[in-house]
């Protein structure tokens, strides 16, 4: 791959840049920057320079950005006032997650353009919710590729690369919302997972050839706004779990609820372990019997390792996702939090050896953890061809 970047460029050229625009918020979660942050390491190892540019919320991950050495760009929060040049049209279409942004598009975009302009970056890739293609013909470089990473098609792009990894979508669902000649990539196969996942899916899978629940992982997401956590820990306490099970919780450096989680997990009968900003989440999950965890991005991998999950939705643009699974037989929707009181009654069916087998193949087939190596190589491929009219 590395030489295919190397020759996109031209010999002698510096090397390509690649600049990210994508959020991350006690509103929004840290999923949308940490798999943008997956595709941009395995983009630097190709010999790219990536830059982010993230607005400065709450719960921002420009800190982790620039300790994974990354150029970081801090967009400031609070409501500029638009530019005249840059006024809204006469018909303007409000996105269902506007709000997330912090400002309005017509602002984001001559604050992200000032910067672009300066870059000049090969490839933008976008992954935010709030962003559509009126932003992206202002800010993409006429000369630059744009890669957008979605989930809901919802709006219009501007594309030459689109990825939806979520099960159930399928590419005509973007008919419409992208030019001709964008290339679509859709479904978990194409989910972008770090490169420490693949590498333990052959051993994940053999240990669950004769599953018992030993240890059970629950992690819901990097945030969890509304404490979550506590809740499901709560509706554990009166599940019949095995004597000799332990739990670990993974929590997310900005998560708010930290001391809550820590004095329900000390209440529970079964060993419980709260952990925070995890290096070693692949090995976790590979060594976890199951899991409870969002219907989020790590959904994908948790299938690439075969881990048997049961989801919690905490957000309404993860009850699709969940749905899509839990019909696949890929893993069991326990619903929002306010339905976890009837996991008690459930429970003993959901740990069945045969349940669990079942789901951890189904899981399996989904991804096997390659997805980021395809999108890489797709990038390179789509700069080597001639430029769209």
């Amino acid at each position: 791959m590395a030489k295919e970047v190397a020759n996109s460029q031209g010999q002698g050229s510096r090397a390509p840049r690649v600049v990210f625009r994508a959020d991350a918020s006690l509103q929004i979660g840290s999923g949308h920057v940490m798999r943008c942050l997956t595709l941009a390491e395995a983009l630097r190892e190709q010999g790219a320079e990536c830059h982010f540019l993230c607005r400065e919320h709450t719960g921002h991950a420009l800190d982790l950005l620039q300790a994974r050495g990354f150029a970081i760009h801090r967009l400031p929060t609070g409501h500029p006032e638009t530019p005249a040049a840059a006024e809204s049209p006469s018909t303007p279409q409000q996105l269902a997650h506007a709000d997330w942004l912090g400002t309005t598009w017509e602002a984001d975009a001559a604050q992200c353009a000032e910067i672009l302009e300066g870059l000049a970056p090969d490839w933008l890739v976008v992954d935010h919710y709030a962003l559509d293609a009126r932003w992206e013909a202002r800010v993409t470089p006429a000369d630059g590729r744009l890669l957008v990473i979605d989930d809901l098609a919802d709006r219009e792009h501007r594309a030459d690369l689109l990825l939806d990894q979520n099960l159930g979508r399928q590419a005509e669902d973007y008919a419409g919302l992208v030019p001709g000649h964008c290339r679509c990539l859709v479904g978990p196969r194409y989910a972008l997972l770090r490169p420490e996942f693949a590498p333990l899916r052959e051993t994940s899978l053999a240990r669950r050839r004769s599953p018992r629940l030993r240890e059970l992982l629950i992690t819901l997401g990097g945030v969890d706004k509304d404490n979550a956590t506590t809740d499901v820990l709560s509706a554990l306490s009166d599940c019949p779990l095995p004597d000799d099970c332990h739990i670990t919780v993974v929590m997310g450096a900005s998560a708010p609820w930290r001391e809550s989680v820590q004095a329900k997990a000390a209440t529970l009968p079964w060993p419980t372990e709260v952990v925070v900003n995890v290096a070693d989440m692949a090995e976790r999950m590979a060594e976890a019997d199951l899991a409870i965890g969002a219907a989020g991005s790590t959904s994908w991998e948790r299938c690439c390792l075969g881990l048997p999950t049961l989801m919690v939705v905490l957000a309404e643009n993860q009850q699709p996702i969940a749905e899509a699974l839990d019909a696949a037989g890929v893993a069991v929707s326990l619903g929002p939090p306010v339905q976890l009181g009837s996991l008690a009654a459930r429970w003993p069916a959901l740990i069945r050896p045969q349940a669990l087998a079942r789901m951890s193949e189904a899981a399996a087939s989904l991804t096997a953890g390659d997805g980021t190596a395809i999108v890489c190589h797709a990038m390179w491929e789509i700069a080597e061809e001639s430029p769209c009219e």
